[in-house]
């Protein structure tokens, strides 16, 4: 039998957001789900989830809105306003094969996040992983933080292998949240059939969400996300895993 983790990224994105990841944990599949702790909708998201059980992780966020530590403690990290580097920046920087994350400078400003989830929720991060940028330096920061903490650290990888979460191995499903004609349901099917394993959990990442004004202008990741609260909604995407004898798991439950 397949172990399946579906996990919705990005609690404090925007309210609209937040509010697309509250009914895809209280009506749909969502069983694991990322919080920003940076974000300034963080508090208004997990308001949202109280009482649902859900299992929460920290999804550190280095590309978007203010830090955590002071700016001036980060400056590899952050523009001229103080805000955290965008996604387009890391994403150039990668493609000219450049890093400008300083591994201190990271660490610094992980852990600032870190100790800021422990005050939104109250208790460790089920899973500890970063909102995805391309960065090297990055990682080994994630990772120098999660070794300190004794933190459930996801690696991230971005070649289709197997990676590791509490050093155990584990698989995370291609993506096609950023494909125009984006099948959520299509794609979840696929990436069961062709790339899910038996010996190790696998890890559908979602992006759940509805769509506001502040979504609209720092996102290109819109419509696709209510694509996916329909689908993580649908009884019959649930009544498809049950006959395709897939387990349904949280974070929690492969520690």
């Amino acid at each position: 039998m397949k172990q399946l983790i579906i996990r919705a990224d990005d609690i404090g994105y925007s309210e609209a957001v937040n509010y697309g990841i509250e009914k895809s944990v209280k009506e749909g599949l969502i069983g694991s789900a990322g919080l920003m702790p940076n974000m300034p909708f963080a508090e208004h998201g997990l308001k949202l989830l109280e009482g649902t059980g859900v299992v929460l992780g920290q999804h550190t966020n280095m590309c978007l809105e203010k830090p955590c530590s002071d700016p001036k403690d980060i400056p590899s990290l952050v523009d001229e306003k103080g805000n955290l580097k965008s996604s387009k920046t890391y994403r150039e920087a990668f493609k000219n094969k450049e890093d400008f994350v300083v591994v201190e400078e990271a660490v610094i400003e992980i852990e600032a996040q870190y100790k800021r989830f422990l005050e939104l929720v109250g208790k460790e991060p089920a899973y500890f992983e970063a909102h995805a940028v391309m960065s090297m330096n990055l990682f080994k920061a994630l990772e120098i933080v999660a070794n300190k903490y004794s933190l459930p650290y996801q690696e991230i990888r971005f070649d289709g292998k197997p990676t590791t979460f509490n050093k155990k191995p584990i698989l995370i499903l291609p993506m096609g949240s950023m494909e125009q004609e984006y099948d959520p349901f299509e794609t979840l099917k696929k990436d069961i059939a062709e790339y899910a394993r038996e010996d190790m959990p696998n890890v559908f990442v979602c992006h759940p969400g509805y769509i506001d004004a502040y979504l609209l202008k720092n996102s290109s990741l819109t419509l696709n996300r209510a694509k996916e609260v329909e689908m993580l909604c649908d009884p019959k995407v649930k009544e498809w895993l049950e006959i395709n004898q897939i387990e349904l798991v949280t974070y929690d439950d492969v520690r």
